[in-house]
């Protein structure tokens, strides 16, 4: 009886766990460059029952069957799809369009292209949140201030906000002066990638990440004036979140059943004399 309400409660804590995934990931459906968390449910490693107070079987006690022990949820891993874009008319917002990448031969894997932004420990991050700003100091940033990065590994410096960036990623100014060049990177395995939080990606690969500037066998485009929305289906997440929420009252109302079992088992069957 305890496996059963083990399963159950197993049943229920996988079920929150994904709700607490959906949950998150509708509140970004709005969020530029927010990439959709998935997970997926594995079962535990199913145990065999066998009879015990019987005779030995020639290679033990006989097998009744197996008993399943319940199911968990792994790590969460984000859906790198590229999202829809969104025309803002800002001149310092950049979407970056992502066409042909490198692909693992031995897992099907797209690389993803992401732009260069400086954290505060003085490491490298990596964002498709295009949405930038112009800080006081005059310095290209995210709209939380973290310095995005040219091709030289330097901030980019502007002098206001009426700039021209070519598709390349190339950054003029009015008089049509180049001032520098937006650096874009290859993440060879982007299931590597951790999420830190405003729209941050820290690398945890062993492969080299190397720059998508002049390299011919990468393409793609950089658009001025646009920003990659967030590639979460509201929709699709919101039945989810239903279904998750469902499968936990089942569980929930199984877990209840077993309950009032084991109190009847306690109360009652412990009277008879």
């Amino acid at each position: 009886m305890l496996r059963g309400l083990y399963s159950a409660g197993a049943g229920m804590m996988a079920q929150q766990r994904q709700q607490e995934m959906h949950t998150n990931n509708l509140s970004n459906a709005e969020t530029p460059g927010y990439k959709a968390d998935q997970g997926s449910l594995r079962k535990f490693p199913n145990m065999i029952a066998a009879a015990m107070g019987t005779q030995a079987a020639p290679n033990g006690a006989p097998r009744i069957g197996e008993l399943t022990t319940g199911v968990y949820m792994q790590e969460r891993t984000p859906n790198f799809r590229q999202g829809d874009v969104q025309e803002t008319g800002n001149n310092t917002d950049v979407a970056l369009f992502q066409s042909d990448v490198p692909v693992d031969e031995e897992t099907g894997e797209e690389a993803m292209l992401a732009f260069n932004v400086a954290a505060e420990d003085g490491e490298i991050r990596y964002t498709r949140n295009g949405n930038f700003t112009i800080d006081q100091d005059g310095f290209l940033t995210t709209a939380q201030g973290n310095y995005i990065l040219d091709t030289e590994g330097e901030p980019v410096e502007l002098d206001n906000d009426q700039i021209r960036i070519s598709p390349e990623g190339e950054v003029f100014d009015e008089d049509e002066t180049l001032i520098t060049q937006l650096d874009v990177s290859v993440i060879p395995d982007p299931t590597n990638l951790v999420k830190e939080g405003e729209g941050l990606l820290n690398y945890e690969g062993e492969a080299a990440i190397a720059s998508a500037v002049g390299d011919e066998d990468i393409s793609y485009q950089l658009q001025q004036g646009f920003v990659e929305r967030s590639n979460v289906d509201a929709q699709q997440t919101t039945a989810q979140m239903m279904n998750a929420m469902n499968t936990f009252e089942m569980n929930q109302t199984v877990l209840q059943a077993y309950d009032q079992n084991l109190e009847r088992t306690v109360n009652d069957i412990g009277r008879i004399q």
